[in-house]
């Protein structure tokens, strides 16, 4: 580089911070500042509302642009960015991109984008600036019906986020075509006729609310985009209102002990009978995650099957189902956790009237999440029943 081009460049570089200087200068004078609240209340920002990497502040809005003969500070901000192309439209149009370094902290660049944030965040205020807040370990929430079915005098209401999209007469019941793998036509027609009352309602899709981080609920459709399929696969094994574990990260797993039992003979139940109840409740326990100070119960669509007992209500009872509800008890108790709901000290762990999965209820009294595992060896009277919890402890 010629000695007359260096000394041209030093020039051109000392004379555009001049101009900045300028620009600041009288954008101060000539303009009312903004402030996070006003850009927040303005332009409808979604505050609460879960955000990405490289999403912008303002959702689908167009970006803010303001006149440039008030605002030569953000005419500055692009000139110190080197944005050539965004300086090469403000001057032929009169408009500049509003810099948003004034009002935002982490998380957000000076354009108004997402920026640093790793998963996902959320958008919120932190004093009197604009941030996104990446989540921390954990992020967990609750599922909420979304989309439900309300038993009404005459049939059912669709309902979706709170507003009935259908009335559908008693008889045209059978000719809805909700379904998954849990529940199908068959299965909403015996809960109509059999389980509900006016007012009970079937869950057909699951929405998150009440989140740790106090983000916004979101609907059933935002859930798999935000927090991935797997959170919508687990939540639709669970009773709606469960805690779901929405997002971990920057966790070290910890294997607790494990504890162990076996099924044993009682042939006056019928031991092939305790033995799929036995499996059964394993089924509906295994993989359950609680959350930080949160209760729990095992899986939703778990049937029993039943054994006649003279001594139980009705008859007739889910014989089978105490041998793995003791090596249950024992992981959680030895864990520190109180007695489960639905379960008592004895031999015959858990109680009449109580569903062995729904019915039961854990609660996690840790500060960190932790996941229960139950698992068989072998078969018949000999089976072995073990139950374990993982602690997912912070780093």
């Amino acid at each position: 580089m010629s000695k007359s081009w260096r000394s041209v460049s030093i020039t051109i570089f000392v004379a555009l911070i001049v101009l900045c200087i300028l620009f600041m200068v009288f954008s101060a004078v000539n303009s009312t500042p903004m402030t996070a609240q006003s850009v927040a209340e303005d332009y409808n920002l979604p505050i609460g509302q879960s955000m990405f990497e490289n999403d912008s502040v303002l959702g689908q809005q167009d970006p803010i642009v303001l006149p440039l003969v008030s605002n030569f500070g953000s005419l500055a901000h692009q000139i110190l960015s080197f944005d050539l192309q965004g300086l090469l439209m403000t001057l032929s149009t009169g408009f500049v991109p509003y810099d948003f370094s004034g009002i935002v902290s982490e998380g957000i660049d000076s354009y108004g984008n997402v920026a640093g944030v790793d998963g996902p965040g959320f958008l919120t205020f932190e004093g009197d600036k604009l941030t996104v807040k990446e989540p921390k370990n954990y992020v967990w929430g609750y599922s909420d019906s979304y989309k439900y079915l309300n038993k009404t005098e005459t049939g059912v209401d669709v309902v979706e986020n709170g507003t009935v999209i259908q009335s559908v007469p008693e008889a045209e019941i059978k000719n809805l075509n909700y379904s998954n793998e849990y529940y199908n036509n068959e299965t909403i027609r015996s809960w109509y006729n059999y389980d509900a009352q006016i007012g009970s309602i079937f869950t057909l899709e699951k929405g998150m609310v009440g989140f740790s981080d106090g983000r916004n609920d979101i609907s059933s459709a935002d859930v798999p985009v935000i927090f991935g399929q797997d959170v919508v696969d687990y939540a639709a094994e669970y009773p709606t209102g469960s805690p779901i574990l929405l997002y971990s990260g920057n966790y070290t797993q910890q294997d607790g002990e494990v504890y162990g039992t076996s099924l044993g003979s009682h042939p006056e139940y019928g031991d092939g009978i305790r033995e799929i109840n036995a499996r059964q409740f394993v089924d509906a326990w295994n993989g359950t995650i609680i959350p930080p100070n949160s209760t729990s119960s095992g899986k939703d669509y778990v049937y029993f099957e039943s054994a006649s007992d003279a001594e139980a209500p009705g008859g007739s009872a889910a014989h089978g189902v105490c041998p793995p509800a003791r090596a249950l008890r024992a992981a959680v108790t030895a864990e520190g956790f109180d007695l489960p709901v639905g379960m008592c000290w004895d031999e015959d762990a858990v109680l009449f009237g109580y569903n062995p999965a729904q019915g039961i209820l854990v609660y996690n009294n840790h500060d960190y999440p932790v996941k229960l595992v139950m698992w068989t060896e072998g078969e018949g009277p000999d089976m072995g029943i073990y139950a374990q919890i993982i602690r997912y402890i912070p780093n």
